[in-house]
Order: C-alpha cells, then structure tokens, then sequence
C-alpha cells in the first residue's frame, strides 16, 4: 500500500515532492511574501504497521537552521494527545520515522493551536464572570483580533501571544493563563483579579495561524518588529493593539512565544532601552529570580544576549512597550525541543507543560505585586 500525505486544513503547511510506498521526500512552504519557513503540519493516511520514512528536505535554508539538531517531530493519532517521534537530521533532512499504530497519523513542528480550538477558548472564557470580551481590530484577512479583560486593580497587565504563529506553545500558554485567571477557587487567580486589571490577546496573528506560517502575517511582515511604527496596511493587528494599550497604559506585559533553538524555558528584557529606570529594571528582575524559585521548568543559564545601553530594537514590543510606558515587560521563550534541565522523552515540552508554566507566571506576579 502507498501512503498519502494532505495538508490542506487549519495550519497545515507541507509539500509533497515524492511518495514510495510508505516513504515520502518533503519540503516547507514558506510563509506567504516571505523567506521565513520551519512550521510544518500534515496527516499522513497509512496502515496499520507501516514501517513510515518520511524525510523533509532543504532545512539548510529554513529561518533557524540550529533548530533542527536535537529536535523531534511533534505526532497524534487523535489530535488531543501529542507524542515525539524518531527523529534525526542530517545535511539540510530531517528523517522521520514510526511505524503505524493507526490508519491516520498527524505530524507538526509543535502540537498545533487550531483556529478553531482558539474560537472555542474565547466563547467559553467570554462566557465566565467578571470577564468583558472586545474585538480590538481586524487582521488583514478580516480575522478578530480577540481581547478579554477581568479585574479591578489599578495595575494593568498585558498579555499577548502569537505574533509568530507557528509558535503554538504560545496560545497552550493562553489557554492555561485563562483557565487560572478565570477559576473562582484559584486564591492567585483571586488576589490578582483584585490588583490588576488583565487585558488578554491569545492570538494576535489569526491570518499567519490559519495559512501555516511560522513568522509572519499575510503580507508577509514579522509583527514582533512593527511595535516603533504599525500601520494599517502592513500590521493591523500591531496597530489595533498598541492603540488599545494606550487608552488603558501599560504597568505589566508578557508577550508569549517559542525558541526553535534553544532548550529551555527564559525570558527576555528590555535593558537596552534609552529611558532605563532602575526600578524598572529591578522588579524584572525581581520576577526573573522569582520565577526560577517558583518552577523548575524555568532557568536563568540559557538565553539571548542582552542589548548595551541605549541600543535596544523599539520596533520589537518588549522593548516598545518599557520604553512607551515604562511597563515592566518581557518576553517568555519556550523551546520546540525540550527542557534540557527536565527532558521528557515521551512528549519534549509540551502543551500540558506550557499550561503549567502559565500557571507558575501568574503565581510569580501575584508574589511580586
């Protein structure tokens, strides 16, 4: 029997370049306008017991080439619970193989966030008490750019995810950081109600998210560097939500993503911006430590150089937002791979895992405020 492979659903992203049996030669699409490309996402049809081959070629040219060595394909048969597969790479290929233990086998870069899995999440959370939903704006494609809110407090919180869609660890974040926030048990999830005032954007790339991209939009922009000046035409989705971050102000943000190179949990400031305060600096700081203390999925070894003074990137939001506001924010990097600290080698980092981690953030900033 030949196999088949299709990936014309929600965030697939494969092309098929030759079938054999149950072998198949693969490659990437790239993202709309762009070079960017590592996502994939695809179904694979086979029987019971193939021994599947399944090599994606050309990785030499992909946007993090580093990525690939250590990693291992994300795979379901369900779609609910996500596995590692066999994986090697070599010379621009990376080799997957399994054998069938189903007629339909899923495959992916990291378990997906469907679309549809996001409009679920918004429905059910907009449902809850003390929760306001808003649609900030539109993506270029007409898509919602969701926002929930809940709480009392004076401090504003800030959380974002996905202005790199293929980053789906991201939006797994989300759903864990609203499942505590929302929880009328949680005593965090109550005591930060009562401090902050929460503004939620879970997916601020719909358009990228639903074409399989890995980094950017449909015009092919990378929103994570359009924070100095977004426009309507290249970023609305940027546009509509620093506008909305300057009616309310900006005290606390997280902007949520994944490293495909990198094998840990860490976080990214914003040193190098012009206007540094040291009290600014200090309670990011104080959350750093505090986060390490709190979980040990998260570490203070492995992460990105910070920027010399007065060099920081402003059209990055991290950077735009401690500058523009004087917010204590940061970026929480969570890797493709696996924690090296704490490998598990059945899953790697996983959706469960970024749930989790959501779960340890809100925690840690209950602790600092």
């Amino acid at each position: 029997m030949t196999i088949t492979i299709n990936a014309a659903f929600d965030s697939g992203n494969i092309v098929v370049d030759a079938i054999d049996g149950t072998s198949a030669r693969l490659s990437i699409r790239k993202d709309r306008e762009s070079d960017f490309f590592q996502w994939f996402h695809f179904r694979v049809a086979c029987t019971v017991g193939d021994a599947l081959d399944l090599a994606i070629t050309g990785l030499d040219a992909s946007a993090y080439p580093d990525g690939w060595l250590g990693y291992a394909a994300c795979a379901s048969y369900d779609r609910e619970s996500w596995f590692r597969l066999d994986t090697t790479y070599d010379a621009g290929t990376l080799t997957i193989r399994h054998t069938a233990e189903g007629p339909l086998l899923w495959v992916a870069y990291f378990a997906p966030y469907s679309m549809e899995r996001h409009h679920d999440l918004i429905a059910s959370v907009a449902e809850c008490e003390g929760v306001t939903y808003r649609c900030l704006g539109t993506s270029l494609e007409g898509q919602p750019i969701d926002c929930l809110e809940m709480g009392s407090g004076d401090t504003q919180v800030w959380l974002y995810a996905r202005q790199h869609p293929g980053e789906s660890m991201a939006e797994w974040w989300m759903e864990g950081a609203l499942e505590m926030l929302t929880d009328p048990a949680d005593p965090h999830a109550r005591a930060l109600r009562q401090k902050c005032r929460f503004h939620i954007v879970p997916n601020m790339n719909p358009d990228g998210s639903r074409r399989g991209h890995l980094r950017t939009n449909y015009a092919g922009v990378n929103l994570n560097r359009e924070w100095d000046n977004p426009t309507a035409e290249r970023s609305p989705e940027v546009l509509c939500v620093r506008n909305a971050m300057d009616e309310s102000g900006v005290d606390w943000a997280i902007d949520v993503h994944g490293d495909e190179a990198i094998p840990a949990v860490f976080l990214a400031g914003f040193e190098g911006i012009p206007s540094l305060k040291p009290d600014q600096i200090d309670k990011f700081k104080a959350f750093e430590s505090a986060l390490a203390a709190n979980t040990p999925d998260f570490q203070l070894d492995l992460g990105y150089a910070e920027s010399a003074p007065g060099q920081a990137n402003l059209s990055m939001s991290t950077t735009q937002l401690a500058e523009r506001f004087g917010a204590v924010s940061m970026t929480l990097e969570m890797p493709f791979k696996d924690n090296r600290d704490l490998p598990d080698p059945v899953q790697g980092w996983s959706p469960e895992r970024s749930k989790r981690l959501a779960h340890a953030c809100l925690q840690t900033l209950d602790h600092i405020l």
